[in-house]
């Protein structure tokens, strides 16, 4: 079990890191494409994540037919064909496209290694395992802006897409040479499109699912909101300048035990109590920092650490939610495990666009918009928490 943890953080990390490792690159990308817009470089970001979340609908169906290594090495195919491309992008426009078609590339691990968990485990017990990948993933978003800005300093930022390709080729060639097909031929789904309609009509068709997917889509907004924003607030609001990455280092190394906490506590406690635990606190802490900043608008340190004390706890509720919500969305779907990750992982992944967005476009020198932004979503995920208390899980 503990080389296939590990494996399954490095499957889920290939979002991660394509996300987090190029935070320092925006203000070159936005220097060299859009002088005159800055803003617009987070859609880099934004790019990746609508591509991500569409590729998940192309292969959850094609785990289901095909099996779960094909649909694997598929995407990091194209995950790696699109980093290649983007490397010589000369335009934003041309840059957004393949960022686009690489995060399609990146919906095949995060698709399978959804399916391949539920395959092995359901419940609580599925529930501890993404815990404690997460607790190992947590790392990724650590260490990515240090790889990214250090692969930028020495080569230059187009040398980030280098870097994707030579990492995915690392985490295919392990998953291809250790990891066993889990999805027996007898268990597969036709992939033309009547089967493929009707599987997507019993995941949508289940409440549960529905719910979790709901609050899913609240809970991956709000940390969209912050990567959208996180490199701008730190870097022109407390001024941390090329530090950046050691600061968000250091918030997210300071909130991985949560994942550790979450695969104790989840057996006893329980999924749901501990999400609803995670959301009413960021409710609380999230509400409370907009608060300070709009009465006192702290400078200097004290802003700094005010803010990096608030990220810790985001990052670290987190642990007590995402894990958790994805097992109780996948628990009813174990017989078509495939596709319910690729709707579990798709749809929340793309509406949180539209919560992400336009926070970050709505920056405006302050953490506020950010702030608020939380705020709202976890109170909303509260609410909707609240309308499944007969659940046992």
């Amino acid at each position: 079990m503990a080389e296939f943890i590990l494996l399954l953080a490095a499957l889920f990390s290939m979002v991660a890191f394509s996300i987090d490792s190029i935070l320092p690159a925006l203000p070159e990308i936005a220097s060299h494409m859009v002088p005159d817009n800055v803003n617009r470089a987070q859609l880099v970001i934004t790019a990746f994540v609508v591509g991500a979340g569409l590729g998940q609908l192309f292969f959850g169906p094609l785990a289901d037919a095909f099996g779960r290594r094909l649909s694997m090495a598929s995407g990091f195919a194209l995950y790696m064909f699109a980093a290649a491309a983007a490397f010589g992008s000369q335009s934003l426009e041309a840059l957004l496209f393949w960022r686009f078609v690489q995060g399609l590339g990146a919906a095949g691990p995060r698709t399978n290694a959804m399916a391949l968990t539920r395959d092995l485990y359901e419940g609580r017990t599925m529930a501890k395992v993404n815990s404690m990948a997460f607790t190992f993933f947590v790392l990724v978003p650590a260490v990515a802006p240090l790889i990214g800005q250090s692969v930028i300093l020495s080569f230059g930022w187009r040398h980030m897409f280098t870097t994707y390709v030579l990492v995915a080729f690392v985490i295919l060639l392990w998953f291809l040479i250790r990891q066993p097909e889990t999805h027996l031929p007898e268990n597969r789904r036709s992939m033309r499109l009547k089967p493929m309609i009707e599987t997507f009509g019993i995941v949508l068709s289940n409440r549960t699912t529905v719910l979790y997917m709901m609050i899913i889509t609240l809970a991956f907004g709000q940390l969209m909101s912050y990567l959208s924003s996180a490199q701008q607030i730190f870097v022109d609001v407390l001024g941390t300048g090329t530090s950046f990455p050691l600061y968000f280092a250091l918030v997210t190394l300071l909130s991985a035990i949560s994942g550790f906490l979450n695969s104790i506590l989840v057996i006893r406690f329980g999924m749901r109590r501990l999400a609803l635990i995670g959301f009413v606190s960021q409710t609380i802490l999230a509400s409370a920092t907009l608060l300070y900043w709009s009465v006192f608008a702290p400078e200097g340190n004290v802003a700094l650490w005010v803010f990096v004390i608030w990220s810790t706890s985001l990052f670290a509720l987190n642990g007590l939610s995402f894990g958790n919500l994805n097992a109780l969305a996948m628990q009813p779907l174990g017989h078509v495990a495939g596709t319910a990750a690729a709707l579990i992982g798709a749809l929340p992944t793309m509406l949180a666009v539209l919560i992400a967005a336009p926070v970050g476009l709505a920056f405006n020198g302050t953490p506020e918009p950010l702030l608020i932004g939380v705020t709202l979503c976890s109170a909303l995920s509260v609410l909707l928490i609240q309308t499944d208390r007969k659940n046992p899980n």
